[in-house]
């Protein structure tokens, strides 16, 4: 009998609100991330109007705060923030749902938009496989862009497929919230959209 698998989609799925946000904060303090994105207004604005595409908006986002930021640091202040912070942004309902898929024997994996730097701690704690968006770094410093391409819609199912041989599993399982995640669910033989 092959095992299942279930693959779950993080930021409104698993947590209450936008982690990319909540990251800016713990780094930079309330304060930079209203100025920031005071600043980035324009581009949202245009982003607002798809005349962006979200992995520019992002790479605007990510180099506007992070840009030149060593990956080292960064990284450590992205596990001091799954320590501390992360579990309050974590819905109860959805840390259940993993714990039971572990339970049963389940391979369980978050896929994500956001940055693996800030999910990947957090799944590790749960025994848990993590794949999202990755940072490109150069000369050990964060640039901003992404390597790639952003972790969402059919990228989420590519990233999956480089990741794991689907034809091991026997039921494999999806959750999401977004038309993002879509492409996940209609993979999976469950498909739960905005379960939690």
């Amino acid at each position: 009998m092959k095992p299942s698998i279930a693959f779950f989609d993080f930021d409104g799925t698993i947590t209450t609100k936008d982690t990319l946000f909540e990251i800016i904060r713990f780094h930079k303090g309330s304060a930079v991330l209203n100025i920031g994105m005071a600043l980035l207004s324009p581009a949202l604005v245009a982003f607002k109007m798809n005349l962006i595409s979200t992995q520019r908006m992002k790479e605007m986002v990510f180099r506007f705060f992070f840009g030149g930021t060593q990956i080292d640091t960064f990284r450590d202040k992205c596990a001091a923030f799954c320590a501390e912070k992360l579990p309050e942004l974590v819905k109860e309902n959805a840390l259940q749902a993993i714990r039971q898929h572990l339970l049963q024997g389940h391979q369980v994996a978050v896929v994500t938009a956001s940055a693996e730097e800030w999910v990947e701690p957090w799944c590790s704690s749960l025994g848990i496989v993590c794949i999202g968006t990755r940072l490109e770094v150069r000369n050990a410093l964060i640039t901003g862009k992404i390597q790639g391409l952003n972790c969402n819609g059919p990228e989420k199912v590519e990233r999956i497929k480089q990741t794991f041989d689907l034809n091991g599993y026997d039921d494999i399982y999806a959750y999401g919230d977004t038309n993002g995640d879509k492409p996940m669910l209609e993979m999976a033989k469950y498909g739960y959209f905005r379960k939690f």
